[in-house]
């Protein structure tokens, strides 16, 4: 999800990516700006050899109605600590607008530029990655906006794609716009640019985990005729799976079984798996033997591929969460007269920079101070910390799944920790 500054994000990258049209265009020098129409007015000027210039104006923002119901903030029984951080989704409405004073230059401009909004109607990731960090080493980024960290805004990493619209404004509501800017007409071009997900990360209460879930539902007898997974079972009755466990993989007709694939698309990481064990008709197994900087923890797909010559088949695909673990935490914290704190921990796999990552001591969440590369020692900045008569829980969760602190081999299920103790 993107920070506060996702909106600035937006706008700083299509003032870029609208420069780059106009470098080497035989219209010769052009300003591209993101001000108000007043502004722009008073430095084009109106002589004949006045700039060109090309300006983005964000004249309004409106939540966006598909996720504005998604969820809503919500506080714990003091009033003050968040639930949940849900997102904040807007959508932006820019005019584009054009300045020349010689014949028949305006039109020229807005040509140019309506035709990159048409052939881009969708700011790729990979675009606004390299625009940012082209923006922070160039220094095109403004001192207030650099110290405050645009290029570290997360846009190019919230789940839904930036996507460029057409828009249509009304004569009377173009007038009213323009009466209200104090500025004179000069030819434009409205357009959207949706969604933008803002999503604070502010320290939070989170409940334990379940210790027993059990469900049933009557079902017929109808097997698939083809081979078909129904179920990933980790080991140890546990929701998730660990580096280096090894997974059960329940299906039909699933005799030809030579590979399962792991598929984590937010992070573009295909891991295939072709040393199955146990292999039969309704199930195999397969081990999660990677190294901890070349898997990180998530959620992932698996699909599994099946032989039955002479052709080689994918199954359906079920979710498998692969967990974090802390492998070495301190044993206890002491917060300043603040109830400020800062904790390090070691765990496996390593998080990496784009993933949502967050320390639970007890039930008291606060996310990774910032990292730009994988770390298997992230450290975390508590804030508002009380003592604790004995140790709590310390939970890591990584991309929301949480690291183990349960056995569910023993009946009842029993705490195996970690725990840290607050003074």
């Amino acid at each position: 999800m993107s920070t506060a500054l996702g909106i600035s994000a937006v706008t700083a990258v299509l003032e870029t990516l609208l420069n780059s049209v106009y470098t080497g265009s035989s219209l010769g020098t052009v300003t591209v700006s993101a001000v108000a129409p007043d502004i722009v007015q008073t430095a084009v000027g109106t002589t004949a050899d006045a700039n060109l210039q090309v300006n983005l104006f964000l004249h309004q923002v409106t939540l966006n109605t598909a996720w504005r119901n998604i969820g809503y903030p919500s506080l714990s029984a003091d009033g003050r600590t968040p639930l949940k951080n849900p997102p904040l989704a807007l959508d932006l409405h820019y005019l584009l607008t054009v300045y020349a004073s010689q014949n028949c230059l305006a039109e020229a401009l807005l040509g140019y530029a309506v035709e990159f909004l048409f052939e881009t109607p969708v700011l790729l990731r990979s675009q606004i990655d390299s625009t940012m960090k082209d923006l922070a080493k160039n220094h095109g980024i403004p001192n207030p906006l650099k110290t405050a960290g645009l290029d570290k805004s997360g846009l190019a990493n919230q789940i839904e794609m930036i996507k460029i619209t057409p828009a249509t404004l009304g004569r009377e509501e173009m007038a009213w716009l323009w009466t209200a800017l104090k500025a004179d007409y000069r030819p434009t071009f409205p357009f959207q640019a949706s969604v933008v997900l803002i999503q604070d990360q502010k320290p939070l209460l989170s409940s334990l985990p379940v210790l027993q879930r059990q469900v049933t539902a009557p079902h017929p007898n109808a097997l698939a005729p083809l081979a078909a997974l129904t179920l990933i079972e980790p080991p140890n009755s546990q929701p998730f799976a660990l580096l280096g466990d090894t997974v059960t993989a329940q299906g039909n007709n699933l005799s030809g079984a030579s590979a399962v694939l792991l598929d984590n698309s937010r992070f573009g990481v295909e891991k295939p798996i072709s040393a199955l064990t146990n292999a039969g008709p309704s199930s195999f197994q397969f081990a999660l033997n990677f190294a901890p900087a070349e898997l990180p923890a998530g959620v992932y797909t698996l699909t599994a591929q099946v032989t039955h010559p002479p052709d080689t088949v994918d199954t359906n695909s079920l979710p498998l969460a692969i967990a974090p673990k802390i492998t070495a935490s301190p044993p206890s914290v002491t917060p300043d007269v603040h109830g400020n704190a800062s904790v390090s921990i070691t765990c496996t796999p390593y998080v990496w920079p784009d993933q949502e990552v967050f320390l639970l001591i007890g039930s008291h969440a606060t996310p990774a101070d910032a990292f730009t590369t994988a770390t298997g020692t992230p450290s975390f900045t508590f804030s508002a910390l009380t003592s604790t008569p004995k140790p709590v829980p310390l939970r890591l969760r990584v991309d929301g799944v949480d690291s183990p602190i349960i056995d569910y081999t023993q009946s009842p299920p029993v705490f195996t920790g970690p725990s840290i103790k607050v003074n």
